[in-house]
């Protein structure tokens, strides 16, 4: 197989997949058994493991760590408001339940600093360092994709180079996220995580370079919360102040 996609091919394949899952939930509120929505739904599975798997590579080859991490994180921040907004979901954390509380920014965001904290020797007890990763991993259970981004980033950048081993350690991670959103949230959007899977044959064809449009980086950072808004807008026009979510 080729490997003609470059980073930026990929991340406008992100892109496009996250707006069709994100305006779908405004035409099919709720995640219905709606054959449109499913099929809909499943082109965005696409959207988190190519993110999940450029963070492992903006991990590997940013020249200031702590600079990607602050950067993530008031990305994290301007989109947690604009998520809410998009959907319909209180700004402030658990008023209206434990799941889908923030985006999947934050995860991401302690996803770099859990990798960061662990591949850095910082003057603090073993054990200590230890318990202080794991309340980072747990305290993404609100967010959208759950700590099972955060687990799913560290096992695939543990396999980097090794893109079986990383889709493998991801389905296992995505599989347990299923499981429990079958049970819990919503039977058709836990079955639907499952095809995350279609990113493998795109994920292949990665040639490791990324391309000349520099502008793509900070693109991403502006889209993803400017396209939240504008679903928020058109959630208000269209239903009024409801949640589009479950």
């Amino acid at each position: 197989m080729d490997k003609r996609l470059n980073s930026n091919h990929l991340k406008v394949i992100a892109i496009i997949a996250m707006t069709i899952d994100h305006f779908s939930n405004l035409i099919f509120p709720g995640f219905p058994a709606n054959p449109i929505a499913i099929f809909l739904h499943i082109i965005g599975r696409l959207t988190a493991p190519i993110m999940w798997f450029f963070i492992c590579e903006g991990y590997y080859h940013t020249h200031n760590v702590k600079k990607y991490m602050k950067r993530l994180f008031i990305f994290a921040v301007i989109s947690h408001f604009a998520y809410c907004f998009a959907f319909g979901i209180n700004f402030i954390p658990f008023s209206s339940g434990v799941f889908n509380q923030t985006s999947v920014m934050y995860p991401l965001f302690i996803s770099v600093l859990v990798m960061w904290l662990r591949d850095t020797d910082i003057e603090i007890n073993k054990w200590l360092k230890h318990i202080i990763i794991f309340i980072l991993v747990w305290s993404a259970f609100p967010a959208d994709w759950s700590c099972i981004a955060v687990l799913a980033v560290m096992g695939m950048y543990r396999n980097r180079g090794n893109l079986k081993k990383q889709i493998l350690i991801m389905m296992l991670w995505v599989s347990l996220y299923g499981i429990v959103s079958f049970f819990f949230v919503n039977k058709v959007y836990g079955i639907i995580q499952l095809f995350v899977i279609l990113v493998y044959p795109f994920l292949k064809r990665y040639n490791g370079e990324k391309g000349k449009a520099n502008w793509m980086k900070w693109f991403f950072y502006i889209y993803y919360p400017a396209h939240l808004i504008i679903i928020g807008i058109l959630r208000i026009i269209l239903y009024g102040n409801v949640s589009l979510l479950f």
